[in-house]
């Protein structure tokens, strides 16, 4: 189990952002992924003790360039960034 709250691509970058050519816009989803971590961290105290249901995946949207979908493992202390779609606007 994770010692501290993180994010990550799951399962992989390249299967996540892999494509993704537009750097500005993979930061901004960081960004977001850092700020979701922080939210996680401060709901749950201690997630490796949590025994609750883990939250739904949901979806945040970064700016009018694209969106991704990330899920909250509470037991794993992880943000999992599922999915990230880019519409190039």
């Amino acid at each position: 189990m994770a010692d501290t709250w993180a994010w990550e691509y799951d399962p992989d970058p390249e299967f996540v952002i892999g494509g993704i050519a537009n750097l500005a816009f993979i930061a901004k989803v960081e960004e977001r992924a850092d700020e979701l971590v922080r939210a996680a961290a401060a709901l749950y105290l201690d997630g490796t003790k949590y025994t609750g249901a883990s939250p739904r995946m949901q979806e945040e949207t970064v700016d009018a360039s694209g969106m991704f979908v990330y899920q909250v493992i509470p037991r794993h202390q992880r943000v999992y960034v599922r999915q990230v779609s880019f519409l190039g606007l």
